[in-house]
């Protein structure tokens, strides 16, 4: 716009999550990428503005209900579709969650509108910007590795049906790690399992995630600690979460309040006079 500035906010990090190589977000109002090409597989959101681009010589836009998928290797560029930029989040990953035989179709058509892969990267992203969320994290991921792939491959065999029994194993496994934690790759690989086909069989079973499970279990043992009198860094500790703030995010998402407020509101009733 006249008289404005360009702007360029960007933050990038590497999380601890097998597969993904960079997390990237960004504000450009007039920076245009030129061609250029990333040995990783981009995934693309735009949550404000537009991006136009040129892939293997076609042009392309990403409107904000799209999921851009660019392939490893391929050269493409990029640069604002409206006056005031673009706002995007992309996460970059390695060979390990796409096969190579998906490059040619993500080619024809990188642009993917699908409202529930939107929704599904989007929360990843979220996820991503927790130390904590791990599990979270990478339930989310291989959900959306699992998507594009049948997305791209309409012939992909459909995943077996939900099985009752391997829900249970894994709730029994996240039951004995509470505080340690489990990555989900070593979950799967203690029951033998996909790791997509075992996200699901846990969901369909219990009508909960597995990471929204874990959570909801440590969340119950925090509430018995602050009770206990324990101050809230301690309990943090002792649950498995990743420090106070962690705690603090998905106590207030369970229970209401904070975990200081939680324990403030005991004390006053410990401390009342009996009538």
């Amino acid at each position: 716009m006249a008289g404005q500035r360009p702007q360029q906010e960007v933050s990038a990090w590497r999380p601890r999550i097998p597969g993904v190589v960079e997390v990237f977000h960004a504000h450009f109002t007039e920076y245009a990428y030129p061609m250029h090409v990333h040995e990783a597989w981009t995934l693309l959101i735009v949550d404000d503005g537009a991006v136009r681009y040129d892939l293997d010589r076609h042009e392309h836009g990403t409107p904000h209900d799209t999921v851009t998928l660019l392939p490893p290797h391929v050269p493409h560029n990029g640069s604002p579709a409206t006056p005031h930029g673009f706002r995007k989040r992309v996460v970059y990953l390695d060979d390990t969650r796409l096969a190579d035989d998906l490059i040619g179709p993500a080619v024809d058509g990188p642009d993917l509108r699908d409202p529930v892969l939107r929704r599904r990267v989007a929360q990843l992203h979220t996820a991503l910007t927790h130390a904590g969320d791990k599990l979270e994290a990478e339930s989310r991921l291989t959900l959306i590795s699992d998507r594009l792939t049948t997305l791209l491959r309409p012939h992909h065999p459909r995943s077996p049906r939900p099985d009752p029994t391997l829900a249970r194993n894994l709730r029994e496994l996240l039951d004995e790690h509470i505080t340690d934690g489990l990555t989900l790759d070593r979950a799967a690989a203690l029951v033998h399992a996909h790791p997509a086909h075992l996200v699901r069989a846990f969901s369909t079973a219990y009508g909960i995630a597995p990471h929204q499970y874990l959570n909801s279990r440590r969340v119950d043992r925090a509430r018995r600690l602050l009770l206990d009198g324990l101050p809230a860094t301690e309990v943090a500790t002792a649950t498995g979460f990743f420090d106070q703030s962690h705690l603090t995010r998905h106590f207030r998402k369970l229970v209401g309040v904070t975990p200081g407020r939680y324990a403030r509101e005991n004390v006053r009733r410990l401390d009342r006079p009996d009538p």
